[in-house]
Formats: C-alpha cells, structure tokens, sequence
C-alpha cells in the first residue's frame, strides 16, 4: 500500500507516492504559480505516471505550515478531503521539519527557515538523533537578528537550508563566521517524499481538526482578534 504526501506551503508544490521501502515517483516545481490550479492535476499525473488507484493509498501526508498563508490552506484542504473521501488517516508535519530532512546526514544544528518579512523568519533548530528528525530548539517567528544570537549561544556549527537563503546568506556569515554551513542550492529545496518519511514519526491526525501551523496569524485574522478583545473590554 502507499502514502501521498503533499506540500504546497511555499512555493514548491511537491507531490511523492512512497512505501516503506520506497519512493515510487514524485513531482516538484519551485515557481510562483497558482497551487490551487495546479495540485489536483499534479496528483492525477502522478498515479497515472505510476499506474496506482486511489484506492490504494493507505495514507495521506501534508505540509501543515508554516509558510504560505494561502499554500498552507490549500494542501491542507486538499489532504483532508481526500483523507476523508477515501476514508485512510491524514498526517500533517511541519514544512521545517520536512525541509530539515536535506540536512540529515550532518552532524551539525539544522536550522530551515522560511521568509516571514519584515527582517523575520519561521525557523526551529533541529538534529538528527536516534533515526530520526528531532526538533532542539523550538520553532518560531522570530527577528533573524534574534534567532542568530540564538544560535551563537549554541556553540556549534549550523547548517542553514532555506528557499530564501540568499535574503539572509550575508547576515548569517557576518554573525556565525565559520560555524555557518549554507549548502548548494539543490539542498535548500524541501523534497516531498521526505515529507513522508518524516511522518513515520508522528501520529495520526484527526481529518476534521488537523490545523495549520501558521507560527503567527495572518494579519487580517490578527486585526480582528485585537478589534474582538478591545470591544470586549469596552462591553
């Protein structure tokens, strides 16, 4: 039987169809381009290209955020309808974990991040330990000026994988020196089937109440929370 990952939380729209033992095919684009249009048709390539019927999936895997305000909705909403349709579970891993994955063969701090504008990034530091991704520092939304302070604490070298490394490439050498390790660009890239092995390592999730994980609420949500809590002061 076979798992479907899906991640459209940044700008790649990845799609793998994996086993245990194997990644049977996948598809991945890193462009600027509408993934509400373009994830359903990928899906259906893809079981086409490798002859399996939805009736054989026995999971689905999604990249919950954070990234994509919009990304993020759109794999979720995807993998929840399909997870329920077909009636298998659902699993949802955070997009840095996945992306940790590129760095799984150093010994180092991992350290993905995402652009979250404004000098600030989505990050979490993470380490290979007993076969599997484990988060070390806690993920967050934080200045990168802040988060670096963080990691020079660490005292070790920190490999940096990031879609928006050259943002803040010059950044992080002026502040980590020779600790920073920032591979080749292939690297900086999340690769979908990680995405399905990484959830070998977590537990099912409720198809109805799997929730992004945004780090921080959009904007308009966040203006409406702080307009409900000053009229409720006032009421």
């Amino acid at each position: 039987m076979y798992t479907l990952a899906i991640d459209t939380s940044n700008y790649v729209l990845g799609v793998a169809i994996t086993t245990q033992e194997t990644v049977v095919g996948q598809i991945a684009t890193n462009l600027k381009k509408n993934h509400s249009v373009r994830l359903m048709p990928t899906i259906d390539l893809l079981m086409k290209q490798v002859d399996i019927k939805p009736s054989q999936l026995e999971k689905i895997v999604v990249a919950k955020g954070p990234g994509s305000y919009t990304g993020v909705r759109i794999g979720l909403t995807t993998a929840k309808s399909l997870a329920w349709a077909l009636n298998i579970p659902v699993v949802g891993v955070s997009s840095l974990e996945s992306l940790a994955y590129q760095g799984r063969f150093h010994e180092a701090l991992i350290c993905p991040f995402f652009d979250a504008r404004r000098g600030t990034v989505y990050t979490g530091g993470y380490m290979w330990q007993d076969e599997k991704m484990t988060c070390h520092i806690e993920e967050s939304n934080i200045l990168m000026a802040d988060w670096l302070d963080i990691l020079l604490k660490e005292e070790k070298e920190v490999v940096f994988l990031s879609p928006d490394i050259k943002i803040f490439q010059e950044q992080i050498k002026e502040k980590l020196g020779t600790l920073a390790v920032i591979p080749e660009a292939p690297y900086h890239i999340a690769n979908p089937a990680h995405l399905a092995l990484a959830a070998t390592h977590h537990p099912e999730d409720s198809t109805h109440f799997l929730t992004p994980n945004y780090l921080r609420l959009a904007e308009a949500e966040a203006k409406w929370k702080q307009a409900q809590k000053r009229e409720n002061n006032h009421g």
